[in-house]
C-alpha cells in the first residue's frame, strides 16, 4: 500500500527534491502551499497542495499532517519559529505512530574559524558548541527527539551542504564572485570546510529513515568534503580566471554577510550511524562534478575577464 506524505517546504530546492522523490516512488505527496502561486507551481508537478503558513496559521498545517502517513518538515521557517511549529506538530501526532521527520543541518554545530580549517569533525551521538544563530534550532531538535517516545517515529535528518541540479550552493556563489570582482574567491586561507550531499542521495536517506528509522534518532549524511579554496581553483581554471583570497569584510560585499559566514566557517560531519543503522551509502560524491555546467558559467557572464572565455 502507497504511503501519503504531507511535505512542508514542498516548492523549495529540498522539499521539491523529496516531492518529486516519492511521487516517482507511487507515494500520494501533498505539498504546503502559503499562497495561489505557489499551490499553482505544486498542482503543475502533479502535487495536491496544501493551503497554510507555518508564520500565521497551523491549523491547517495539523489538519493535513494528521490525515498523512509521514510528515517531512523541510520548511525555512525563522529559527525563533522551528521550535514552536514543531512542538505543535510532535504534540498533535503523539500515539498516532505515524512518522515525522525534521529536516535540519549541520550549522548547528558550525565553526567560526574565518577561513582556516578545523580538525573537529561531529557524528550524530557527538556533544557539540551550538552555533549561536542556530540555538532555537537545536531546541526544535531536541523536541522532535523527545516525541520518539511518545508513539511518534519522529526523527531529525542532519545534512551538511545540498547540492545537484539547479542548487544555489558554494560552487555556484564562487561563479557568481567571478561576475563580481573577476576572480574566484575564497575567504581567508580557504581551508575552511562543509561536508556535503547530493540532494538525490538525501532523498534515498529519507525513504530509509521512513522504512526502518530509529524514533528519536539524528540521522547525518556526509558524501564528500572539499575545502573552499579548492572549489575557488576549480572554477578558475574553468573560466580561465585567477582566484583571490577575502578578508571578511571583503567577503560580505561578495557573498554577502550570511553567505560570507557560511563560506568562511567549519562543520565537517561523519555519519557512522546512518551508514550502518540504515545501510545509507552516497553515489553522488564529487561536488566537483558541477564544474563547467552552462547555468554556472551564465552567474559569471558579467566578469570583465569572462568574455574570453565563452566557450570554455
Amino acid at each position: 500500500m502507497s504511503r501519503s506524505l504531507l511535505i512542508t517546504g514542498a516548492s523549495g530546492f529540498v522539499g521539491g527534491a523529496l516531492a518529486r522523490h516519492f511521487s516517482a516512488e507511487g507515494a500520494s505527496v501533498r505539498g504546503l502551499a502559503r499562497s495561489d502561486h505557489a499551490a499553482a507551481s505544486l498542482e503543475r508537478l502533479g502535487l495536491r497542495p496544501v493551503r497554510g503558513d507555518l508564520e500565521a496559521d497551523l491549523a491547517p498545517v495539523i489538519e493535513a499532517a494528521l490525515q498523512a502517513d509521514v510528515t517531512i518538515h523541510a520548511a525555512q521557517v525563522a529559527f525563533e519559529r522551528e521550535p514552536f511549529v514543531l512542538q505543535a506538530l510532535c504534540e498533535a501526532l503523539a500515539g498516532s505512530g505515524k512518522a515525522l521527520i525534521f529536516l535540519s543541518g549541520s550549522g548547528v554545530f558550525m565553526q567560526r574559524t574565518q577561513g582556516a580549517w578545523s580538525s573537529d569533525t561531529f557524528a550524530e551521538h557527538d556533544a557539540f558548541v551550538p552555533e549561536p544563530l542556530a540555538l532555537h534550532r537545536v531546541v526544535a531538535e531536541n523536541i522532535v527527539r523527545a516525541a520518539g517516545d511518545k508513539g511518534l517515529r519522529a526523527m531529525v535528518i542532519r545534512p551538511p551542504v545540498i547540492w545537484g541540479p539547479g542548487d544555489n550552493g558554494p560552487v555556484a556563489s564562487i561563479y557568481r564572485s567571478v561576475g563580481l570582482t573577476g576572480s574566484a574567491c575564497y575567504i581567508g586561507e580557504g581551508l575552511a570546510a562543509y561536508s556535503n550531499v547530493h540532494v538525490d542521495d538525501l532523498c534515498r536517506l529519507f525513504a530509509l529513515a521512513i522504512e526502518k528509522g530509529t524514533p528519536g534518532a539524528v540521522y547525518h549524511a556526509a558524501g564528500g568534503e572539499i575545502p573552499y579554496r579548492w572549489i575557488a581553483q576549480a572554477v578558475a581554471g574553468d573560466l580561465g580566471v585567477p582566484t583571490r583570497s577575502l578578508s571578511m569584510d571583503e567577503a560580505g560585499e561578495v557573498f554577502g554577510p550570511f553567505g560570507a559566514l557560511l563560506q568562511s566557517a567549519n562543520s565537517r560531519s561523519r555519519d557512522p550511524r546512518t551508514r550502518m543503522e540504515l545501510g545509507w551509502r552516497p553515489e553522488h560524491t564529487d561536488l566537483l562534478s558541477q564544474i563547467g555546467e552552462p547555468r554556472l558559467r551564465a552567474l559569471a557572464a558579467h566578469s570583465p575577464l569572462e568574455t574570453t572565455h565563452d566557450n570554455a
